[in-house]
């Protein structure tokens, strides 16, 4: 079992940053794969971004390519989102969730645990 907490979401105006971030507790960190996904009202969750146990490899949506970038600190239990230059369709809760899989997942149920989320609202 793990359990994830996010925080770091807030109103910002478009072009603006936020940092997310995910803190885990329970069974060892660094034994899970973590991405981050989202939803907006509405709308279905969908994948953001995601990386491995080690942090060596990423995998990003493409509308957040280049403007976002997932991390991990293993030894804080804690994995990141930093969203540059954000967009008012980037609107939505975020949430983080863990895996153990072989591969990193970047569907909502590929995905083992889940966080309660963090809404992040971007204004033009």
């Amino acid at each position: 079992q793990v359990q994830l907490v996010e925080s770091g979401g807030g109103l910002v105006q478009a072009g603006g940053s936020l940092r997310l971030s995910c803190a885990a507790s329970g069974r060892t960190f660094s034994t899970y794969n973590m991405g981050w996904f989202r939803q907006a009202p509405g709308k279905e969750r969908e994948f953001v971004a995601a990386i491995s146990r080690g942090g060596g490899s990423t995998s990003y949506a493409d509308s957040v390519k280049g403007r976002f970038t997932i991390s991990r600190d293993n030894a804080k239990n804690t994995v990141y989102l930093q969203m540059n230059t954000l967009k008012p369709e980037d609107t939505a809760v975020y949430y983080c969730a863990a895996d153990y899989s072989l591969v990193v997942p970047v569907i909502p149920s590929g995905y083992d645990y889940w966080g309660q989320g963090t809404q992040v609202t971007v204004s033009s």
